[in-house]
């Protein structure tokens, strides 16, 4: 389970988080949406510990991360994973490479078990015997899969998505938003999904977070959110500008 409780963040006199609540179940698929700027990856980084809070506290599985030495996050990071923008490839580095990298680093498995390992993961993304192809003959949409079978790899419990659809058409954004749920039923993984796509919303949420002014606006089911006639959200989802800015 993530428990976020009172979280204060600021950067020079620019206050990014005042006061964000919220709590995400285990196994749980939730998103977390607002305009561009609004605090969303200042979030994410604190729910993964890269940053640490001026104030409130940050819990996984019960345990408060907040303000841990490095050596203790690494423990706690060990059951996380997270699936950049950019999917994050090293170029020098076939898909098999990439994919087991994780396990490679962590040496407690054999090149065989490894080899083994990879194969399942690439199958469970639709990209069976794709282990000795090089990031420079995939597709964006490919990449994006290598990039979620290197993130699960290690079975983690808890998997963070920062904009798995960012620069990808609506077919393949709906196929690696189909994927994602997919593998939060399978894996029952609690998943966390940074987007600004309603599709995604649609697709794989069970909870939705707005983030607005630095602060959680609404908690509602994607159907809510869609539904809803609260004029900040309704502009939101439309994608309609407003003269005033209510959302800045």
């Amino acid at each position: 389970m993530i428990k976020v409780s009172g979280l204060h963040k600021s950067f020079g006199t620019q206050h990014v988080l005042q006061g964000v609540d919220m709590e995400i179940q285990t196994g749980e698929a939730a998103i977390i949406v607002g305009r561009s700027g609004g605090g969303k990856s200042v979030l994410l980084k604190h729910i993964t510990g890269l940053i640490q809070p001026d104030q409130g506290q940050v819990f996984i599985n019960g345990v408060d991360i907040s303000h841990l030495e490095e050596r203790e996050l690494l423990k706690i990071r060990r059951d996380m994973a997270v699936m950049f923008q950019g999917a994050a490839l090293f170029d020098s580095m076939s898909v098999g490479e990439n994919v087991g990298f994780y396990l490679q680093r962590e040496g407690k498995m054999t090149p065989g078990e490894i080899e083994k390992k990879v194969a399942e993961t690439l199958e469970l993304v639709d990209l069976n015997g794709m282990q000795h192809k090089w990031p420079s003959d995939l597709s964006g949409g490919m990449k994006k899969r290598v990039g979620l079978a290197r993130a699960i790899i290690h079975n983690p419990s808890i998997v963070f998505y920062d904009e798995p659809t960012a620069g990808l058409d609506p077919v393949v954004s709906d196929s690696i938003d189909h994927l994602i749920r997919r593998i939060c039923d399978i894996r029952q993984v609690t998943t966390v999904v940074i987007t600004h796509d309603m599709r995604t919303v649609r697709t794989v949420g069970e909870k939705v977070y707005m983030l607005v002014n630095g602060k959680i606006y609404l908690t509602a089911t994607p159907d809510e959110l869609f539904a809803s006639q609260d004029p900040v959200v309704y502009k939101f989802v439309n994608g309609i500008s407003d003269s005033e800015d209510v959302l800045s």
